[in-house]
């Protein structure tokens, strides 16, 4: 499968990329070639093969949830940037 440079320059604007001439080339070059490859796996017949997350049987380690101590409020401000007397103070996002 072939790339072309408009293709390369519309990801790269996706991505906030600004690439010269050479790094569009590179990277032109470097998709067409994991393309390639991924069209030879498209070939390999997996009818057979059951779907699977992950190649191995992994058991998901899971810690048993235990009841602690809570912080006092002093503790939890001790090591806040800024903070009132009883809350964290954090810059505003929403409007």
């Amino acid at each position: 499968m072939k790339i072309d440079a408009e293709r390369i320059q519309s990801l790269a604007a996706l991505a906030r990329l600004e690439l010269s001439e050479q790094e569009a080339k590179a990277m032109r070059d470097d998709l067409d070639a994991i393309l390639v490859y991924v069209e030879q796996l498209d070939s390999v017949d997996t009818e057979e093969v059951e779907p699977t997350a992950h190649v191995l049987e992994l058991a998901t380690p899971l810690r048993e949830d235990r009841v602690r101590g809570t912080l006092s409020v002093d503790e939890a401000l001790r090591n806040a940037p800024a903070h009132d007397d009883a809350s964290i103070i954090v810059p505003k996002v929403i409007e």
